[in-house]
């Protein structure tokens, strides 16, 4: 099976409303600067189905009978008002947009079951909605599919302060749950830009990665079970709280990001570790960086200042500092981030944010988590005068208090913000080896030209995950020609992924042959026909369209 090639971007400015010029704190919530789609001075959002080449499949519309069959099952939970409807039918990038006319809003997975039934018997295609913070489309419906949202669904259900093992309804906010976890002394497995927004849920269905992968792993592992309503209104009950359970398949394992493709996830067992004594963050250069300016205030410099080194050591230093950083902190490194010159740049221009440190081409952000800071400050500062005597490191700082920590996480977090500051977005999330992470951004520099306003590489090194971004002052058929299906290729020569973390969705659906074998995606076929044979269940995402 070829690959298809790639649907063809919209014309529109991925811009949003980020939070007041300055701010060293998180980004304001995904949902908050989507809004509605006729809010004033903001373009509406074109119709996916007049976008895209994609036509609707034989479902039923919605009747009256059904609304009031609805309205039997959720009492007050079915929306039909077309202006609450505006927001949950766009996506967050605001490139998407459908055109459902109901929004049902159950609170337990008996009414998801029921409404599933209903649904299946009336072959009425239904598009699952957590928090809709998705990057590829997959969580808004494509035609007029039914949205049935979690958002009601958010209550704990158990914890226990031995095991660490939390069960919640899907409809849980990310952030609530790590306040909850963290009032208990544990924290959750993962951690997302998007926490105040995005459901445990959502998280699970796209097998979300995040800032903590490096330290805790993918929720194939951290999930315990999960609860699920299948496409004829089956209840699957695998919400074991057991770390382990050898008896028959994994059922868990077919539903951790397949994206509400094969069932709607209704409760999830999650094992959170325990909540970090001491927390370490250090912001590092790689380069002699010419004479710093004027700047903010900065946090304590690091020692042995005098160690700099001359010269200015390209990509390869950053792999290097890495494997150091792997065999000399061990089990306490959390996160190894990095960023290049013009992320910098970008934060600094759109968004105000000083950097703490003189210029380099790049910028590595590590933390360290563990139980002991006199045992932790010791690890880590073996490491910093390592780096930085041997030139690796030529400058940096370093932030203990949470105010700090916070101070030098927003130079990485608010990167998204701060490109969507800087026109036309077009965003790759690519999975690919760890020494070949970078060649693709000085690739795209050179192939592109003046072309292109800006191509940026950031993302997780220690997950071997690039966020690869090029920018333009407007979109261009001619550049989107350039990228796509470049990109893909160059990505499937490596043995990559076309999408590391952000999933598949609408957006990329017919690119899944650069990462996937034709006996896989037959595989995958099958199982989507086996456990929902009519097609339901969020229609026209993660698999290949149909010729």
């Amino acid at each position: 099976m070829l690959p298809r090639r790639p649907l063809a971007w919209p014309a529109w400015l991925l811009r949003g409303a980020p939070g007041a010029a300055g701010s060293w704190g998180r980004p304001v919530g995904p949902l908050a600067r989507r809004g509605c789609c006729s809010a004033p001075g903001i373009p509406e959002v074109p119709l996916t189905r007049e976008r895209y080449p994609v036509r609707r499949l034989p479902f039923s519309t919605v009747s009256k009978q059904d609304l009031a069959a609805f309205e039997r099952i959720v009492p007050g939970g079915v929306i039909t008002d077309p202006e609450a409807l505006q927001a949950p039918n766009v996506d967050w990038l605001r490139t998407l947009r459908g055109c459902s006319k109901v929004l049902l809003r159950p609170r337990t997975s008996e009414e998801v079951s029921h409404i599933l039934r209903h649904c299946h018997e009336r072959n009425l295609a239904v598009n699952p909605q957590g928090g809709n913070t998705g990057m590829v489309g997959g969580s808004v419906p494509v035609f007029d599919e039914i949205i049935l949202s979690t958002a009601r669904m958010n209550r704990v259900l158990s914890f226990h302060s031995v095991s660490g093992i939390l069960v919640c309804q899907a409809g849980c906010v990310l952030e609530e749950l790590s306040r909850y976890v963290e009032e208990r002394d544990f924290i959750m497995p993962l951690d997302l830009g998007a926490k105040g927004s995005c459901h445990i849920g959502g998280n699970v269905a796209t097998n979300a990665g995040g800032l903590r992968f490096l330290r805790y792993g993918s929720l194939h592992g951290t999930v315990l079970g999960l609860e699920v309503v299948l496409a004829d209104g089956t209840v699957l009950d695998c919400l074991t709280s057991l770390r382990k359970d050898n008896t028959g398949y994994d059922l868990k394992q077919l539903f951790i990001g397949s994206e509400g493709t094969l069932g709607i996830i209704t409760a999830v067992s999650i094992l959170c570790p325990p909540k970090p004594r001491a927390v370490n963050v250090a912001f590092l250069v790689t380069c002699v960086p010419p004479a710093c300016g004027p700047g903010s205030p900065r946090p304590a410099r690091l020692p042995h200042p005098a160690l700099r080194t001359p010269g200015c050591p390209g990509f390869a230093e950053v792999l290097q500092t890495f494997s150091t950083c792997k065999g000399m902190l061990g089990e306490i490194l959390s996160a190894f981030e990095f960023m290049d010159a013009v992320c910098m740049q970008l934060v600094g221009r759109h968004l105000h944010l000083a950097s703490p440190v003189q210029e380099s081409p790049f910028y590595v952000l590590i933390e360290t988590s563990g139980s002991n800071a006199g045992h932790d400050a010791e690890k880590l500062g073996h490491f910093l005068e390592h780096v930085l005597g041997s030139g690796l490191v030529t400058d940096g700082t370093m932030a203990t208090d949470q105010r700090k920590v916070k101070m030098l996480w927003a130079l990485r977090e608010r990167i998204t913000e701060a490109l969507s500051r800087d026109g036309y977005v077009y965003k790759y999330d690519l999975s690919l080896p760890v020494e070949r992470l970078y060649d693709i951004v000085t690739d795209l520099r050179a192939r592109l030209g003046p072309h292109a306003k800006h191509v940026v590489g950031y993302g997780h090194l220690g997950d071997g995950n690039l966020h690869l971004n090029v920018t333009a002052e407007a979109f261009s058929p001619s550049l989107l020609a350039a990228l796509e299906p470049h990109v893909y290729e160059w990505t499937a020569g490596q043995q990559g992924s076309v999408s590391a973390e952000h999933g598949v969705g609408f957006r990329k659906r017919d690119v899944l042959g650069y990462s996937k074998p034709p006996g896989a995606l037959q595989l995958m076929q099958q199982l989507k026909a086996l456990l929902d044979p009519k097609g339901i269940l969020n229609p026209y995402k993660t698999l290949p369209s149909q010729a």
